[in-house]
Formats: C-alpha cells, structure tokens, sequence
C-alpha cells in the first residue's frame, strides 16, 4: 500500500478514503493480515485520524475488516451464511438448530422494553437461558432467552442446579407448550461488554440483534435476543421467514 494523497472529491472525504482502502484491501491484502497502525495509515493517505477511523469503521461494518482483541484490525474473511428462519411452529432447542446451551439464571434486572416484550411486571421472576451459535470453532452469536417462571410451571421440578444441563431442563418445559407462532425483528446496534467478550469483540463494535417473541393463546411465553457480529455473519431468512419493514413514527425530542 503506497503513499498517496487524497484528491479533493464531492462526496465525504471518510467516504472516498474507504473506497480507496477497499480497493487496497483487494489487492495488497490477504484474508487475516494484519493492517498497519492507524497512525500509519493516516500519515500514508493524508488525513486526519478521525477520517480514517470513520473509513475503518465503515469497512469493519460491512464486514471487510475485524478488530480483533489485543492483536489489531485484520482483514476479515467472507461473511457465513446463517438461517435465522427458523419454523414458525418450533420451540428453541426442539432440532439441530445450530445453538449450545450454556447455562440458564434467574435475570434479576430487565429493561423496560424488554418486560413489555414479555407482558410481565418488575419483579416477577424471569430466567435467561443463555446458548451460543458456533461455526467452525468460532462463537457467531450469544443468545439470551427470557422465560418468565410463568411459562413454566415444573420449574420447581427442575434439579439440574447450573449449566448446560439446567439450560436444556428449562427450554424442555418450555416444550410442553402449545406454540401458536413467531415473530422477529433484526437491527444493528452495538456490542455490550458481556457479549463483546464472549464474541471476541471490543465493546461497542457493530452487531446484528435478531430479536424472536415465541406466543402460546395466553400471549408470550419467552423471548429471544441473540447478538450476532456483524463482521462475519449474513442473515438469511430460509423459506419461513418473511421480512415485515416497520416505521418507528416516534417524533425524536
């Protein structure tokens, strides 16, 4: 990658620089090479730090790049394929569905957005199941799945104290319901601390948050969030998943 200067362009000068740098990514880089500093980069094109990092960061959410914890920016291989589809009448863990348990807890504090998801109130006691999506020996996602103790009622018979087992025990309750359907939103956001690490990322980088309400006749019976890195993930949707486009018609203040 040779030293150049940016010309004057209409369009942001982040922008064109992250054109640039796709096209070097190309051709003078090979898939997990390490990229030179950001001090480095931005002597070599002439800009500030502030426009280069605007150009990596770009790049990393399209999933050219990867900032990967302690070693640096890297070019990121293609991004795998993953069906969130998922049959409209299947509980999480009924098939070979790609997701390992890890443990199941008692969620003490959930965000209010999430307790309307649920229909439950503050207080009322709500397990997170929480599974991994590994690919290849990498971890692609973490999950997160809210069951209010109000789902399932033989938790009390539950004697698996903590871990997978205990993990597997609740989602079997969960079974025994009568699944009446689905639904799913997706949208970016940003990795928190707990599943930066358990991801491989740094905190705040860009993820995919595929958010899944499973209803019975008596309303929501749990809750999916899971987290999926955006750098090496595609979502798709199989031939079970129609994608529903929803305004937000919130007037910002």
């Amino acid at each position: 990658m040779g030293t150049m200067q940016l010309e004057s362009v209409p369009e942001p000068k982040y922008l064109h620089l992250k054109t640039v740098l796709s096209e070097a990514l190309d051709q003078d880089f090979a898939v997990g090479e390490i990229l030179p500093n950001e001090r480095e980069l931005a002597a070599r094109f002439g800009v500030a730090r502030a426009t280069l990092r605007q150009a990596l960061e770009q790049l990393e959410l399209e999933g050219r790049l990867q900032r990967r914890r302690g070693v640096g920016t890297t070019v990121a291989p293609p991004r795998v394929g993953v069906d969130v589809g998922g049959a409209q009448h299947s509980w999480p863990g009924e098939s070979v569905d790609g997701w390992e348990p890890v443990d199941a807890a008692e969620e003490a504090v959930l965000s209010p957005a999430l307790l309307k998801l649920l229909g439950t109130a503050p207080g009322e006691m709500v397990l997170a199941v929480r599974r991994s999506r590994v690919e290849h020996g990498q971890v692609l996602a973490a999950e997160l799945l809210y069951v209010p103790a109000s789902s399932v009622p033989g938790l009390s018979a539950i004697d698996a104290p903590a871990g997978p087992a205990r993990a597997r025990a609740v989602m079997r309750e969960l079974q025994k319901l009568a699944l009446d359907g689905q639904d799913r939103s997706v949208e970016l956001g940003s990795a928190r601390p707990e599943d930066a690490k358990e991801l491989d990322r740094l905190p705040g980088a860009p993820v995919l948050l595929v958010t899944t309400r499973y209803f019975t006749a008596a309303g929501t019976a749990a809750v999916s969030v899971a987290t999926y890195r955006a750098d090496t993930c595609r979502l798709t949707f199989g031939d079970s998943g129609d994608v529903q486009i929803t305004h937000d018609t919130r007037v910002a203040s």
